[in-house]
């Protein structure tokens, strides 16, 4: 399965068009959250996705919420569940986990115990989708240092799914990362094509 796999677009319209193009060569398509900037524009840019909704899943950001997200498109939106497209079971979490300190703007976050919880139903994965990376791993952010999720990290040592697509740190966009048998993408912005 060809997988086209982004995260981050914020509004972007230039690249969410160029993704949208590539979609054509894709298998499925994975959005890993933040398509809105701070809780604006989701609908009129999320009508774009409409011709792929057939072969892509997504998770919220923190800067939309699930809720917003499932409001905004008819792509499945995964927040503690699973989905089995093709063969291949996709797990999901949106949010920020932990929440990123000083932001104002009703940023969509989530605590280490909520996450925890959220993730305990998931049994099972080949792809973890999570907004927040895991702590350690992909998550340096230039001034506080690693800021991934303890709760992601935990479900990906417990679930080892092949792949852990994430975005969330644009300090570490494109960086890659192993947690056991699991590769672990902050995708950012752009096409990734991953073969599973």
């Amino acid at each position: 399965m060809r997988v086209l796999a982004f995260s981050d677009l914020h509004l972007d319209v230039a690249v969410r068009d160029a993704i949208l193009a590539a979609a054509d060569a894709a298998d499925l398509v994975i959005g890993a959250g933040d398509f809105a900037s701070r809780r604006a524009g989701l609908a009129p840019f999320m009508a774009a996705f409409a011709p792929v909704a057939a072969k892509a899943v997504f998770v919220a950001g923190n800067n939309e919420t699930v809720d917003e997200l499932r409001g905004a498109t008819s792509v499945p939106v995964l927040h503690g569940e699973t989905l089995d497209v093709g063969g291949i079971r996709i797990a999901g979490l949106g949010g920020s986990v932990p929440p990123l300190p000083h932001l104002t703007w009703g940023s969509f976050d989530l605590t280490e115990a909520e996450a925890g919880q959220l993730l305990a139903a998931i049994d099972g994965a080949e792809i973890l989708v999570s907004h927040s990376p895991p702590k350690g791993v992909c998550d340096r952010h230039a001034q506080l240092g690693p800021i991934g999720s303890e709760a992601v990290l935990a479900a990906a040592r417990r679930l080892t799914p092949q792949y852990l697509l994430c975005g969330h740190i644009h300090d570490d966009w494109d960086a890659r990362g192993r947690i056991v048998k699991t590769e672990v993408m902050n995708l950012g912005p752009g096409v990734t094509w991953i073969e599973i």
